[in-house]
């Protein structure tokens, strides 16, 4: 693997992905200040157009802003990410459009989309994920890659462990066949923490991007700004079985049931977005992003 220096050396980087990429549900207010009024009305209304229209931050937005800050120099970003994407439409759509961007620094991070679905060939997506990488490497790109959540504590998705563990050892190979970089999302102890989480089990609040975004640094081999920031690791006692069943209904109807109902439709909560930086913007040194 490549080592990154003490001062990070990249002054474009380009974020490609999901949901998780684009920033949900990091939502700032009019001030530009994490709403998690803003966040909980999001997460239940997650097709409504006034939630397309929010201001998202996202764990990518806080690397571009860490990245400027440490090297004192102004850093390009954009960031293509559309919530929704599988990884095959993710690479199909984003990867030559990164490139033309020629960046230093590419974080391709996808595939929970698949893995959520009934039916996944973890193989198959590991090739076109291999398959995009190299194209990047070729094109002397560093690249930043991301292992899957452990959703061992979230009772309703603990059965895509297997998939998500395949997925993941999967990326190491890819990673130590090319010389990427690796986010460890999977060993982060933090994430355990339900206050991390939104309602729908499945997207991170602001608290938790901020998390994510000090594990890309050490993934990046730079050292955490926070360096208690995967220290918080909590013990719930277990709940009553009827309460727990009673919470997992309501998270089947009100985010299960309507995400599954969109798929057999056919409609991506991602249809006709477009990304919210498709172009560089600038970070600058002192770390303000400036659209």
């Amino acid at each position: 693997m490549t080592t990154a220096p003490i001062t990070p050396r990249w002054r474009r980087y380009v974020a490609l992905g999901d949901s998780f990429t684009e920033g949900l549900w990091d939502v700032l207010d009019s001030d530009g200040v994490p709403s998690s009024e803003l966040s909980m009305w999001a997460t239940t209304h997650p097709v409504d157009a006034e939630v397309t229209a929010l201001r998202l931050r996202g764990w990518a937005d806080l690397l571009a802003q860490h990245l400027a800050r440490r090297s004192g120099e102004p850093l390009g970003y954009a960031n293509l990410a559309i919530r929704g994407k599988l990884l095959g439409p993710i690479i199909e759509e984003q990867l030559e459009p990164a490139i033309e961007l020629r960046p230093d620094l590419v974080s391709l991070i996808g595939g929970g989309n698949d893995i959520l679905r009934a039916a996944v060939d973890i193989d198959a997506i590991s090739a076109q994920l291999e398959d995009a990488v190299v194209r990047l490497r070729t094109e002397g790109i560093d690249v930043l890659l991301a292992t899957g959540f452990d959703m061992k504590a979230h009772s309703m998705l603990s059965t895509t462990r297997s998939r998500v563990a395949l997925f993941n050892a999967n990326i190491s190979s890819i990673a130590r066949r090319h010389g990427t970089y690796v986010l460890d999302l999977w060993g982060m102890r933090c994430l355990r923490d339900p206050a991390l989480w939104s309602e729908d089990r499945i997207h991170l609040l602001a608290a938790g991007h901020e998390r994510v975004a000090q594990a890309a640094l050490a993934g990046l081999g730079l050292v955490p700004d926070d360096p208690s920031w995967d220290d918080t690791e909590i013990t719930l006692p277990a709940l009553p079985v009827r309460e727990q069943l009673a919470l997992n209904a309501a998270w089947v109807r009100h985010h299960a049931y309507p995400w599954a109902t969109r798929r057999l439709r056919g409609t991506s909560s991602g249809r006709d977005l477009h990304p919210k930086f498709p172009e560089y913007v600038e970070v600058g040194a002192n770390g303000d992003l400036l659209p």
